[in-house]
C-alpha cells in the first residue's frame, strides 16, 4: 500500500479543483478521509480474515463500488442539508475520486495481492503494469528508517509533486477565471 501520507496528499489534490470552483473548504478534510478510509481493513488481520479474502486487505474496501458508497456516505453525513443541493453532484464525484484514488496508488505499489476493483462482482485482484512506489510500512516508527524515508522520497516523487501540481494548476486556473473588479 502506499502510505497513509500519500493517500491523504492525493485526497487533498482531488480536492483542488473542486474547492477553486466554490464547494465547501471542508472538502479539503473530507477528501483526504475518502482517500484513507480505505486502509481501515488492516482490522480483517485481527479477525483472522486471511489477505486475500474479498473483505481482506485490498479487497472491497479497496474497490470502485466501495468508493461510490463511501462517498454518498460522506456527501450525506458531511454535508447534511447541503448534499440536496446542485452542487452535491460535484461533491460526490470528488469523494468517488479521492475514494478510488486509494484503490489506484495501491496498484502502483511493488508488493501484495494486488487491488480487488471489482469486489464483489469479481473478485480478482489487479496491479498496475508499472509500479514504481514501495509497498509502505504499517507502522509510523517504520518511516524513520534508511527503508522508510526511500518510501516517502519515491511517493513524493510519483504522487507528492504531481499532486502539488494539479492543486496549483487547478487554483491558477480558478483564479484566471474570477471576473476582475472595474477600474473605471
Amino acid at each position: 500500500m502506499a502510505s497513509l501520507f500519500t493517500h491523504a496528499v492525493s485526497g487533498i489534490a482531488l480536492a483542488a479543483p473542486f474547492t477553486a470552483t466554490g464547494s465547501p473548504r471542508r472538502l479539503f478534510l473530507l477528501a483526504p478521509l475518502a482517500a484513507c478510509v480505505p486502509d481501515l481493513d488492516v482490522v480483517a488481520f485481527r479477525l483472522g480474515i486471511p489477505y486475500a479474502h474479498p473483505l481482506g486487505h485490498r479487497g472491497f474496501s479497496h474497490s470502485i463500488l466501495f468508493a461510490g458508497l463511501l462517498a454518498l456516505l460522506m456527501l450525506r453525513l458531511g454535508f447534511g442539508a447541503e448534499a440536496r443541493k446542485a452542487s452535491s453532484t460535484k461533491l460526490f464525484i470528488a469523494l468517488f475520486l479521492a475514494g478510488v484514488s486509494h484503490g489506484l496508488l495501491d496498484a502502483l505499489t511493488d508488493g501484495g495481492l494486488g487491488i480487488g476493483f471489482f469486489i464483489p462482482f469479481w473478485n480478482d485482484r489487479y496491479f498496475f503494469p508499472v509500479r514504481p512506489l514501495e509497498v509502505s510500512p504499517l507502522r509510523v516508527r517504520a518511516f524513520f528508517t534508511p527503508r522508510g524515508l526511500a518510501i516517502l522520497r519515491s511517493e513524493i516523487l510519483w504522487v507528492w509533486i504531481p499532486s502539488a501540481a494539479l492543486a496549483g494548476l487547478s487554483w491558477g486556473l480558478a483564479k484566471l477565471r474570477r471576473p476582475r473588479p472595474s477600474t473605471a
